[in-house]
């Protein structure tokens, strides 16, 4: 073999030596690029719904405690503390005159988020700051009266089976807007955590338009 064949040779060898170091080092970095997104999706996943949750909103204690189940089983229905005024008004939270209708200012049990009620608020005749959870925008005008009288529908429609919770949940609020996190958004995968879960935005929106069968079903409360 001549010597230029031999250099020919050693030629084509050292170049397909150098496209496979080369094909390897791209698969090497395809793979790193796949990793690198993969950590990448994984760390703005957590971060989108464990860390920025957080931040963006402040939780914030009730008063004291209120158990609902308690109070079912001593006043009744729902009604005997949330009704609707003459004019069709929706009463809201109970004013500290209604629940003086059965407490005064002897402790009736032995808790001491009764305790706290007696001595902070009725000693004082002071009305309980409790953080509404289902507090609405300016914006949104609500009737009550509209959706129990005319539309039929009961209290665990939209408030779930809140007469079976013995305890009160953080009131947790949008650091920007100043509003619940009840009246907006899905919880992530659509699931719901608790059956009292269902005053938001979306469940009201999906409600309205199946009855009304249109798109406006909006500007129902939004004005």
């Amino acid at each position: 073999m001549s010597e230029l064949e031999n250099q020919a040779e050693n030629g084509s060898t050292e170049s397909a030596g150098e496209c496979t170091a080369g094909e390897a080092k791209d698969d090497k970095g395809l793979g790193l690029g796949v990793i690198f997104f993969i950590v990448a999706f994984v760390a703005c996943f957590l971060s989108g719904t464990l860390l920025f949750p957080k931040l963006l909103y402040s939780k914030k204690e009730q008063p004291f405690n209120f158990d609902h189940v308690l109070h079912v089983g001593e006043a009744g229905d729902c009604d005997t503390c949330h009704s609707l005024r003459e004019d069709g008004s929706f009463t809201g939270i109970p004013k500290l005159a209604t629940c003086l209708d059965c407490h005064s200012e002897e402790v009736l049990g032995e808790t001491e988020d009764e305790a706290v009620f007696v001595e902070e608020y009725v000693a004082k005749e002071k009305e309980i700051s409790w953080h509404v959870y289902s507090k609405q925008p300016d914006c949104v005008f609500f009737s009550h009266v509209a959706h129990t009288e005319a539309g039929g529908m009961d209290c665990v429609s939209c408030h779930g089976h809140i007469g079976e919770s013995i305890s009160s949940r953080p009131y947790e609020e949008n650091r920007i807007t100043g509003y619940s996190r009840d009246i907006w958004g899905k919880n992530i995968f659509g699931i719901k955590k608790h059956s009292w879960d269902r005053m938001k935005m979306d469940d009201c929106a999906a409600c309205h338009k199946k009855e009304t069968g249109h798109q406006g079903y909006c500007f129902q409360c939004h004005k």
